[in-house]
């Protein structure tokens, strides 16, 4: 009995994780929206502004994501466990994760490994590629 409800309150819990994580997203969209029209029409040139917008509307879909894949890991460890319902939690976490991954590389304009060079302010070849500063990956 008690295991029965334990069970129920981390599924609502999941729930409003996800419920939680939609909004994020959305309100993610909505406010990098408004910050961008507010920027746009304040220096009349939209071509400066759009860097921004896409930076901010991916945090947004980048922090929304992450509880989305918190809310999947709790859903998926209270349901019973099989091959089958393993397997499509390792594919759900791993596609969020490429996004999540893809998402922070479009957001830091440069891969994972060169952020400490890119903080330091350094310029050239670095490890793997060359490092170009705010124009991203090489």
């Amino acid at each position: 009995m008690l295991t029965q409800q334990a069970h129920a309150f981390v599924d609502q819990l999941a729930k409003a994780l996800e419920l939680i994580g939609v909004g994020i997203i959305v309100g993610g969209i909505i406010l990098a929206t408004v910050a961008f029209l507010r920027d746009a029409s304040r220096k009349s040139d939209w071509r400066s502004a759009y860097p921004r917008y896409r930076s901010d509307i991916g945090r947004g879909i980048l922090l929304g994501l992450e509880l989305l894949v918190g809310a999947d890991i709790i859903s998926k460890i209270t349901a019973p466990l099989t091959f089958e319902s393993v397997g499509l939690l390792a594919a759900i976490v791993a596609i969020r994760t490429f996004l999540s991954f893809s998402l922070e590389t479009e957001i830091d304009g440069c891969w994972p490994w060169q952020r400490a060079a890119r903080d330091a302010g350094m310029s050239g070849d670095i490890e793997s590629g060359t490092f170009h500063g705010d124009r991203g990956p090489a």
